[in-house]
């Protein structure tokens, strides 16, 4: 629980604080992670993993699976950003193995299941009758007292009863050793799984991963028959980066419909379209300057900022038009170069005033989302800086740049013959 960051030393951020917390908190054979409570259910929840990024290991033996572990962990701890790397230890459980002797079994007219009967109700116990106390009952439960069960030696000289009723030493009729082993097997697609569990500085996961993986791969090599996945909160970024695939190219080819369908004319619609990377350079720049990473809200903002921007290119490009085809039906359907010119300062310059009124207020409506704090913040200020950056450039776009390339395309076309008819 975190005081609020008002309260905070001057000039401390979050990963500062992180970094001096886990300075200070460190126990022998214990390993820090540092996320929110429900953060870290939540994800424990969708990915399985404890810890934003981990590493699931499949293969047939599990003695192999949490040496391999054991050696990634190790090769993990040496780059900069892992703060934690913990495998798991899954030969931690200690037992006691009763293997029945067949044959010595038969001999005195038992069987394996009868044996392990007489096993079970010795030490687990077995339901005798049941108490009724008023409306309440109790199962009564019967197994030799702890000093006949607590060792080896005891064990061996359990009773097991015959059928001529003789009583053989459980010692005689089956083995019995301690053993060590898993105290629990997990699985995954058919396949025991043992997994190392690493926690990272930044938030850059995804370039983590990538670091991480090679690392791994030139370090060691895996046995046949196992094999490495990597899991956790980077997944989700990895899913969405194969949504933003086909999100992306279908959201500029709409804008490309749309546009189309305004002006009729395909030469107007790529001076718009192509021009759209320079709107969002400013986007770009003030993610720099604030230091965020990519992530699903930037994109979303660029998402936005792509139609904003489209939006204030085509107020620039109906104007343009407006002027140019008023001075061509005045000069007769021919325009010189600089009067070419002329159209596009005059139509820039009467749309000044729209252009960046349409800029302060939506920048003025989103700069509230940068000072924002509390639950969501975080996303919501990483939707605005994509937008609020490019709209600077987006309003550099429509007055400057815009008005340059329409100006060299009527140019290219008054001094192409057959397109003046066209124009």
């Amino acid at each position: 629980n975190l005081k609020p960051p008002s309260e905070w030393r001057p000039g401390l951020s979050y990963d500062d604080l992180v970094a001096e917390m886990d300075e200070a908190v460190r126990t022998p054979g214990v390993a820090n992670i540092w996320r929110m409570p429900i953060q870290n259910r939540l994800e424990m929840l969708l990915t399985g993993m404890r810890t934003p990024v981990g590493v699931k290991v499949f293969g047939p033996d599990l003695e192999e699976l949490e040496r391999i572990g054991v050696e990634i962990e190790g090769i993990l701890r040496e780059l900069p950003r892992t703060r934690s790397a913990v495998a798991e230890r899954g030969v931690s459980g200690f037992y006691l193995d009763v293997e029945v002797d067949r044959a010595a079994a038969a001999r005195h007219g038992l069987n394996v299941q009868e044996v392990q009967r007489a096993l079970s109700t010795a030490v687990g116990g077995s339901m005798a009758t049941q108490t009724v106390e008023g409306l309440e009952r109790y199962g009564v439960l019967v197994r030799y007292p702890r000093e006949l069960r607590q060792s080896v030696e005891a064990m061996e000289a359990l009773r097991v009863s015959t059928p001529n009723g003789a009583q053989i030493p459980l010692g005689q009729l089956a083995t019995v050793r301690p053993a060590q082993g898993p105290m629990a097997v997990r699985t995954e697609q058919g396949f025991p799984l043992s997994s190392v569990f690493v926690d990272v500085e930044g938030g850059d996961l995804g370039g983590y991963v990538e670091e991480a993986r090679a690392h791994v791969e030139e370090r060691m090599a895996l046995p046949a028959g196992y094999t490495l996945e990597w899991a956790g909160e980077f997944e989700a970024m990895e899913r969405v980066r194969e949504r933003m695939q086909l999100v992306i190219p279908l959201t500029l080819l709409i804008i490309f419909l749309l546009l189309y369908l305004h002006f009729r004319n395909v030469p107007e619609v790529l001076i718009v379209m192509t021009t759209l990377p320079f709107a969002l350079v400013g986007g770009f720049w003030l993610l720099w300057l604030l230091g965020y990473n990519t992530s699903v809200a930037v994109w979303v903002g660029f998402i936005a900022l792509a139609g904003v921007a489209a939006e204030i290119g085509v107020v620039m490009l109906v104007y343009l038009d407006g002027e140019y085809r008023k001075r061509l039906e005045a000069g007769g359907g021919r325009l010189s170069p600089a009067e070419i010119g002329d159209v596009a300062l005059t139509a820039a310059t009467t749309r000044v005033r729209p252009v960046v009124m349409t800029v302060i207020t939506t920048i003025g409506g989103l700069m509230p989302l940068m000072w924002a704090s509390g639950a969501g913040a975080a996303t919501m200020k990483r939707i605005a800086a994509p937008m609020i950056g490019g709209l600077v450039t987006a309003m550099v776009l429509a007055l400057v740049v815009i008005p340059i390339i329409y100006t060299l395309w009527r140019g290219w076309q008054q001094r192409t013959p057959e397109t003046v008819g066209e124009a």
